[in-house]
């Protein structure tokens, strides 16, 4: 969008002799048909999915063909001071911020489905193997496909380098066909291989000012609204500011979005601060991690916590057993 603004301002001042040379949208699709073989593509997929015979629907969501209208969205800053840790750790350990957020949002889903392998789709930029000039060409590159994350007992460490491991693969073919890797799975009938998305984006924020205007070339215009839309009912964005991050989940009414955003928060917290304690001992299991809020940690204890007392009335089970003692020889149960 920026080089479409800046290509506008361009035409708008005069000076059309300084737009650059267009590069066509032919150039990407020529590379993305001819750069990796579908058996490469089939083999890469199979190999990562051929033995999931169940989709990954966390909350029980397995729909991913609605149309949106279902959907509702919450939005959560990450503070700074975890922000600042959260890039420390990733350039300590020599991966990505996104990889981070990968693996934080793998944990949610492992407890929003009760298992501790899940695949999830992830949304790829799809120009960083799109040919000469790719970075300028207009047109739709971005490209979902499923990255899988086996939690089981290993631990973060392991756990983080897996995932790091598995998005510099995916990258190599991240042209590929959805519909082809969804094919590449176990799973029988047609089912989704997942409903749940990560978008991790690049989005710095302008400062706004006098001057903002001016910066984008477009005097006394602005940017009055937009609205995104999703047909999978599980969807995270996340907002790459250049210092801070912005978290937006799309999440079907049936489940709060604005706690989806909590749950992440707090995986985020513990996988930074798990990475941080390193003194030796091994890494904290990533099976151990609960992704929850403290309040509402704290909230589920004290529901499961039952003060009142009924001494004078004696439970079932005790009344059963008086009353195996007054008829021992009587018939408890027949079946059949």
């Amino acid at each position: 969008l920026e080089l479409l603004v800046e290509e506008i301002t361009l035409i708008q001042q005069g000076r059309e002799a300084e737009l650059p040379r267009p590069v066509p949208f032919r150039g990407y699709v020529a590379q993305a048909r001819l750069g990796v073989s579908r058996a490469e593509h089939e083999a890469f997929f199979g190999a990562m999915l051929g033995d999931v015979d169940e989709p990954t629907a966390p909350f029980g969501l397995l729909d991913v063909q609605g149309d949106g209208t279902r959907v509702r969205e919450a939005r959560a800053r990450l503070d700074a001071g975890l922000s600042r840790r959260l890039r420390a750790e990733a350039q300590r350990h020599g991966v990505s911020a996104a990889t981070l957020f990968h693996l934080a949002w793998a944990l949610v889903l492992a407890k929003a489905t009760g298992k501790d392998d899940v695949v999830f789709g992830t949304v790829l930029f799809g120009r960083m193997d799109g040919g000469e000039g790719a970075g300028r060409a207009l047109g739709l590159f971005i490209n979902t496909l499923p990255v899988r994350m086996r939690l089981g007992a290993r631990d973060l460490r392991a756990c983080l380098a897996g995932m790091h491991e598995a998005l510099t693969r995916l990258l190599q073919h991240e042209h590929a066909r959805l519909s082809l890797a969804q094919r590449c799975s176990g799973l029988q009938g047609g089912a989704p291989l997942f409903s749940a998305m990560l978008n991790y984006r690049y989005a710095p924020r302008r400062e706004a000012g006098p001057d903002a205007a001016e910066g984008m070339g477009w005097d006394g215009v602005r940017v009055l609204a937009s609205e995104e839309r999703t047909n999978y009912p599980v969807t995270l964005s996340v907002d790459d500011l250049g210092e801070g991050f912005e978290l937006a989940a799309q999440i079907h009414e049936e489940v709060d979005a604005r706690r989806v955003c909590g749950y992440v928060l707090a995986a985020l917290e513990g996988v930074v601060q798990a990475l941080a304690a390193d003194d030796g001992r091994p890494a904290a299991l990533a099976a151990d991690l609960v992704p929850m809020p403290a309040a509402e940690r704290e909230a589920l204890e004290a529901w499961g916590t039952n003060a009142r007392r009924h001494d004078a009335v004696p439970p079932v089970h005790r009344q059963i057993e008086l009353q195996a003692r007054r008829t021992p020889q009587a018939v408890a149960l027949v079946f059949g």
